[in-house]
């Protein structure tokens, strides 16, 4: 599957001045696949180191010293790791911290080799830490990316969807006939979620009930990496807490709700950890006067996503008949939120983690909120994600009222246009929305 990463990591590839390159995700994103499919495309030779499944290999970590290193692993591989035309792949990391903490010596001392490690859950391991003062990883000598589920676009790829991508991307030219397909797939795309192996089950086979269960597979290993990786205080909070996300999605997200026995400081500790790990993400309530929109932003009062669409909804016990309906309606409608709230995080550059925000007035008696805030143009831009074609948008026209925004967005079911000073965009263009609000802010000013 073509990834939306592959072009960074070319232009990482043809650097230089390449920095070590460490690539986070969740459990089964696709960053071995990933990191092979580089290798392929711009190295000659491929060094591959699975902690996980070969760990004889942690021991060649233990001096951090790259030469040193190099040599144990040639013997292990039986050939030569050669920096002028091997690429190092360190994967499954977390079983070995000593190698993240060597990754700023590979730069320091051997800077032609090119090196990737990836990892998953790496915090979960209480002798791991990526700020711990024991892997000492100043800034400049690393880099830290991000790899997410397949986007809607790079499932539509995968599907050979291209005809419906370029309409998916150009959104004021869709005709009724294109709209309904976009539709169709995003149905399909909002039950399976983006997880590679899922989208590949369901390609090759065509199931349904076969790429679901798939997805319950997936859920059982994090669940699993949970209680291998985490302290045994911690990994209940953690299974509670992933499992809470789910059905509180698009509300506020409240520890009593979770686990009304437990204390809330050990709730919020997984919650700190499942987000440094990339499983869930904080959408934080903030105030729309302005930017930056961290400067209002409340550490209390927030939301959670999971990090895959279909994931929530195999969370919440989504079936195959879903499919013949409208998966939009699941919980309340929380659905186009979360996904809406995964598709921004995926358009962002890899080495940025972006932050997501909301709005709620908060006065006394008012339960206005609007579903997102998107800087553009120096503004605070408002977005309201509704599930259908329809619904009352007051909590928007709240917004506007009370900080003029030059722009304002509702995300739903039905065809972009602009009518009464809001800009309405289909809930399957979602990738293009920082594109569309840059020009529409452009245009007003």
């Amino acid at each position: 599957m073509d990834r939306f990463l592959d072009a960074a990591l070319d232009e990482w590839a043809a650097d230089r001045r390449r920095l070590p390159l460490l690539l986070r995700g969740a459990r089964q994103v696709g960053k071995t696949w990933t990191v092979r499919a580089l290798a392929e495309r711009r190295f000659e030779d491929f060094a591959e180191v699975d902690f996980e499944r070969q760990p004889a290999y942690r021991k060649c970590f233990d001096t951090l010293e790259p030469p040193a290193i190099l040599d144990a692993i040639s013997v292990l591989r039986g050939r030569p790791v050669d920096p002028g035309r091997t690429l190092l792949f360190l994967d499954e990391v977390q079983d070995c911290p000593r190698a993240v903490a060597a990754l700023r010596y590979f730069r320091e001392r051997m800077p032609e080799l090119p090196v990737i490690a990836a990892g998953s859950l790496l915090e979960f391991a209480p002798e791991f830490a990526l700020d711990s003062e024991d892997l000492r990883m100043p800034v400049g000598r690393i880099e830290s990316w991000t790899l997410h589920p397949l986007s809607f676009a790079e499932f539509l790829l995968a599907a050979g969807e291209t005809v419906a991508l370029a309409v998916a991307r150009n959104p004021e030219s869709g005709s009724p006939v294109a709209e309904e397909h976009l539709s169709q797939l995003l149905r399909t795309y909002l039950l399976l979620g983006g997880m590679p192996g899922v989208v590949a089950e369901y390609l090759e086979s065509g199931s349904v009930a076969r790429a679901l269960r798939r997805q319950a597979a997936i859920v059982q290993t994090m669940r699993d990496d949970f209680r291998k990786y985490a302290r045994r205080s911690r990994h209940a909070h953690l299974d509670r807490v992933f499992s809470a996300a789910a059905r509180m999605a698009g509300r506020k997200f409240v520890y009593s709700r979770v686990d009304p026995a437990a204390r809330s400081r050990d709730l919020r500790e997984a919650v700190d950890l499942l987000e440094k790990a990339g499983v869930v993400r904080r959408v934080r309530a903030t105030g729309g006067a302005g930017l930056p929109l961290g400067a209002e932003a409340d550490d209390r009062y927030y939301k959670l996503l999971l990090f895959d669409v279909g994931l929530m909804q195999n969370a919440l016990g989504a079936a195959p008949e879903l499919l013949d309906g409208d998966p939009m309606r699941v919980n309340d409608g929380a659905l186009a939120e979360q996904f809406a709230g995964q598709e921004l995080l995926a358009a962002a550059p890899p080495h940025r983690t972006p932050e997501l925000f909301f709005w709620a007035r908060r006065e006394k008696g008012s339960n206005a909120e609007v579903d997102y805030l998107l800087p553009a143009g120096g503004h605070a831009i408002p977005i309201e994600v509704k599930s259908g074609k329809t619904g009352r948008l007051r909590s928007l026209h709240s917004f506007v009222e009370r900080y003029r925004p030059p722009a304002a967005v509702r995300v739903y079911a039905g065809p972009c246009r602009r009518d009464a000073g809001i800009l309405s965009v289909p809930l399957y263009a979602i990738e293009r929305l920082p594109a569309l609000l840059e020009r529409e802010v452009a245009a007003r000013r």
